[in-house]
């Protein structure tokens, strides 16, 4: 039977008039595209308006949510800023990812999760630093909305909660009057959480008349005056009048307050729609009395919101499996600007662990928080989402919405359970909604929470049991350290927080080090490196900003070698396919990174996999990090780890590889394959290749505006100390000269073209899958390239043959990283060695022409104090 629908009922959505020249009211997003209607069972307020973007009450793509909360967050800092981040084509972007009633399958929430994450991504280059700001987001619905508005502003970040630590006291507290529970607290443990004199930003999810924000705002502004206010919310409905009487608090506290928003409009509410609603659930709603979720009645529940799911058969409750987790935050007493930024639990080894657990074909996944925890599962889900997993997410609420199975209503199944969570207001009846249809549901509690506040017939455990197959529960101890990667464990890190690529492409085994001043001259790195003892990954040298003549050298070898380079992705792949059961890509940072993102990409698009791909440091003399290969050992099977880099030069970091490897096996007991895959092996070190010629990997030719802008990386005690990952930095102020994401797709583009060639080369069988002859065949390793250097030394007396640096590649890097002395080349008019003459040219490098060299160009960089024998190089240098 059809139900009556909200418009049947005389509740309509309207968008605000767009006739006003207000800058944050030029782009909005329609209103009912951001929320649709739902009923209460709550005589304060009969209607309630259901997100589509906050992963509360609905199933969300995470990346959606978070895209979201950062398109808020861009909003604000536009205000801030006077900027223009959000424009009409951003706003067209995200009401694009938002689903209609008849596009949420399987295929279209994959299509939404790939487009949010570019789009986050593309946000991300502009994120500004406000350190000063505080972001106050409001419970329950607001508090991952903050955090998401807090981290897209580099801001600190607090929450108001109903929780009741035992000991707590508040240091504020205002009502929210339409709520289910009005009472909100404030447990920051900063003492100093609100110095005066600043900006706060108050974010909500609905600004219904704007008399909570106002009340907040006259609070704490008699706590501690403030220069400006800033209330941010998914959407506004506020009357002119309600808009007048947000002005004049401003006037009268001296202090503006400016509201910014993704939708704007009015919801029309008859004067009969207490009785009619009432009506409305007394006939149709579904029964959540505890009986309604055992297993012998789980049909009651409702079908949920996937029109093609039937109701369960009997079947007894599912069993509830454990996984322990890193021990995770909480947001509640504040988050300071410094740690915004940081992932604050191991989100990507979480992600990892749950999809080892849930195995290779799980179905359809969700993640489940819990009331006011709601950005970390969030961002696990959307870290599990990567994995390649069906997931979507939600959390638990207090709201008591009537539950009505038909399409024209957002709210269709449910389950019904009490919280003996210590609160204000005491333990009570918790929703979760929407949850049938899933074959999994992932559950992430409050860090800290005892599970036997979970257990119990009327316990969410068994509500959640007896409508899926499969619960997961995820525990994790309470997170007192700080945050302090040090404290807690390695951290990894992903865009768009960290680097230019988007998350699904890569994650970063490293540490963020952008406040740590590390660039030292190239003159001082090169006499410590050389007679201090110093290791090079202890500073870092000065990017290398190139000239527009450089960058148009590089779009030139692009174009030129995108076939090649392609080729190389193509053969590389098949091989470690070959090889592996199901291969764990890790890239060396940072050249061998857009390397590792290609070969994930070919996978997924012709053999359907979705290969995990991290991305280490590995440094010559110290190895590969340690705690890297921890986390690894920890989250994947060793035997199929496969390192992947972009070339190789005479094999020096080929056999840092293996020797570090050996010694971890030693000290750890783990052993990992010391497999290298490469695209170009001139030294003829690694079977696992594209070619051997040396020959120009565009990639190359930059630094950091081609690898994610993430700088080389860093190994320096001081910074990273023991038990740390590696660290690098992040250069964000190059990001509209970034070629990261470009220079992928070019290659990507010339997949289909390259793959007939590929197959012909490798003697595929009908699977497409290299026969065991082809990746066998001609590729012996024979460390070619170690006789090469070792001759080159020995002709110009160089002793420490790390100073001759073989193939185009590595003398591209002498260049633009070391104090080069003299450059070889065997044919200075071979366009692939066009940038290194150009180069060379720029630094007053002498360039001599050797037609014997068994590489294209070798960069010999400059002995300090030792014996060298000159070469003549007038006649010969360009």
């Amino acid at each position: 039977m059809t139900l009556p629908t909200p418009a049947d009922l005389g509740v309509v959505l309207s968008d605000a008039p767009k006739d006003t020249d207000a800058p944050d009211r030029t782009a909005t997003v329609p209103l009912g595209e951001l929320v649709r209607v739902a009923l209460r069972r709550n005589p304060k307020r009969a209607h309630l308006l259901v997100s589509t973007v906050l992963a509360k009450h609905v199933p969300t793509v995470p990346a959606v949510a978070l895209a979201a909360g950062e398109v808020l967050g861009a909003r604000v800092a536009d205000v801030l800023d006077d900027g223009h981040r959000v424009d009409d084509a951003t706003i067209g972007r995200l009401t694009a990812l938002l689903p209609t009633a008849t596009t949420d399958g399987e295929r279209d929430r994959a299509d939404r999760h790939r487009a949010a994450t570019t789009l986050r991504t593309d946000l991300a280059v502009h994120r500004p630093d406000h350190p000063d700001v505080l972001v106050l987001g409001f419970a329950e619905t607001a508090t991952a909305l903050g955090a998401m508005v807090a981290e897209t502003l580099g801001a600190r970040s607090l929450h108001s909660t109903r929780h009741d630590p035992e000991g707590a006291v508040a240091a504020a507290g205002f009502d929210e009057a339409h709520s289910h529970a009005t009472a909100h607290r404030l447990l920051p443990e900063d003492p100093d959480w609100l110095p005066g004199d600043g900006t706060v930003v108050l974010v909500d999810d609905e600004l219904s008349t704007g008399a909570t924000a106002r009340a907040t705002i006259r609070a704490l502004q008699a706590l501690a005056p403030q220069r400006r206010w800033v209330v941010a919310t998914l959407v506004d409905l506020r009357t002119p009048a309600d808009v007048a009487a947000t002005d004049a608090l401003g006037d009268e506290l001296g202090a503006p307050v400016t509201v910014v928003a993704l939708g704007r409009g009015a919801v029309s509410l008859p004067d009969g729609l207490p009785q009619a609603a009432a009506d409305l659930i007394a006939a149709h709603a579904v029964d959540l009395s505890p009986g309604a979720v055992s297993a012998d009645s789980a049909s009651l529940v409702g079908t949920g919101d996937d029109p093609t799911d039937a109701p369960r058969a009997s079947r007894p409750a599912a069993e509830v499996t454990t996984l322990r987790a890193a021990p995770t935050a909480t947001d509640r007493t504040g988050v300071p600007a410094s740690r915004t930024r940081l992932p604050r639990t191991d989100v990507e080894g979480t992600a990892a662990d749950l999809r080892s657990l849930l195995g290779a074909a799980p179905g359809r996944v969700l993640v489940l928080g819990a009331e006011e925890h709601m950005h970390t599962p969030l961002v696990v889900a959307d870290a599990l989402r990567r994995t390649g997993l069906d997931v979507t997410s939600s959390t638990t609420t207090r709201s008591p919405v009537a539950v009505l199975d038909d399409p024209a209503w957002p709210v269709r199944s449910g389950i019904r359970f009490r919280s003996r969570e210590r609160t204000v207001d005491g333990p009570g009846e918790r929703y979760a909604y929407n949850v049938r249809g899933f074959d999994a549901i992932v559950v992430l509690p409050e860090p800290g929470t005892d599970r036997a506040l979970l257990e119990g017939d009327d316990g969410l455990l068994s509500a959640l049991a007896a409508v899926t197959p499969r619960v997961v529960l995820v525990e994790s101890a309470l997170d007192r350290s700080g945050g302090s990667p040090a404290d807690t464990g390695p951290r990894p890190l992903t865009g768009p927080s960290f680097g230019s690529y988007e998350p699904d492409d890569v994650t970063w085994l490293l540490q963020d080090l952008a406040d740590v001043a590390l660039e030292a001259d190239t003159a001082d790195r090169e006499r410590a490196i050389q007679l201090e003892g110093a290791n090079y990954a202890e500073s870092l040298p000065v990017e290398y900003v190139p000239s527009p003549a450089y960058e148009r050298l590089y779009e030139d070898a692009l174009r030129r070698s995108a076939d090649r380079v392609a080729e190389a992705v193509s053969i590389v792949t098949e091989l470690v396919l070959h090889d592996r059961e199901r291969p764990v890509l890790v890239s060396l940072a940072r050249a061998g990174t857009p390397i590792g993102i290609l070969v994930r990409r070919w996978a997924a698009r012709y053999h359907g996999v979705l290969l995990p791909h991290v991305t280490a440091s590995i440094v010559r003399g110290v190895g590969i990090d340690e705690t890297a290969l921890r986390w690894l050992a920890a989250h994947h099977d060793p035997d199929q780890v496969v390192f992947v880099d972009g070339w190789t030069g005479k094999g020096a970091i080929t056999r840092e590889l293996t020797a570090a490897l050996d010694r971890f096996a030693e000290t750890d007991g783990v052993r990992f394959r010391d497999d290298l895959a490469v695209l170009a092996d001139p030294a003829g070190c690694t079977p696992l290749h594209g070619t051997r010629d040396d020959y120009l990997v565009p990639s190359a030719c930059l630094n950091s505006t081609v690898s994610g802008l993430v700088s080389r990386t860093v190994f320096n005690r001081s910074v990273t100390p023991l038990g740390t990952l590696h660290g690098a930095k992040q250069y964000r102020h190059l990001g509209d000269r970034d070629h990261s994401r470009a220079f992928v797709a070019a290659i990507e583009d010339r997949f289909d073209a390259v793959r007939p060639r590929v197959i012909a080369a490798l003697a595929t069988d009908a699977a497409q899958a290299p026969t065991a002859a082809a990746a066998a065949a001609d590729r012996a390793v024979d460390w070619r390239g170690m006789r090469t250097v070792e001759a080159i030394g020995a002709e110009y007396g160089i002793e420490d043959l790390h100073l001759v640096k073989p193939g185009v590649g590595e003398t591209t890097r002498v260049l633009l990283r070391r104090v080069p002395w003299q450059v070889l080349v065997r044919d200075p008019e071979d366009v692939d060695v066009a940038h290194v003459v150009a180069l060379a040219r720029e630094r007053g490098v002498p360039v001599v022409t050797r037609p014997d060299l068994a590489y294209s160009c070798v960069g010999l960089i400059h002995p300090l104090g030792s014996r060298v024998v000159e070469q003549p190089v007038t006649a010969a240098t360009p």
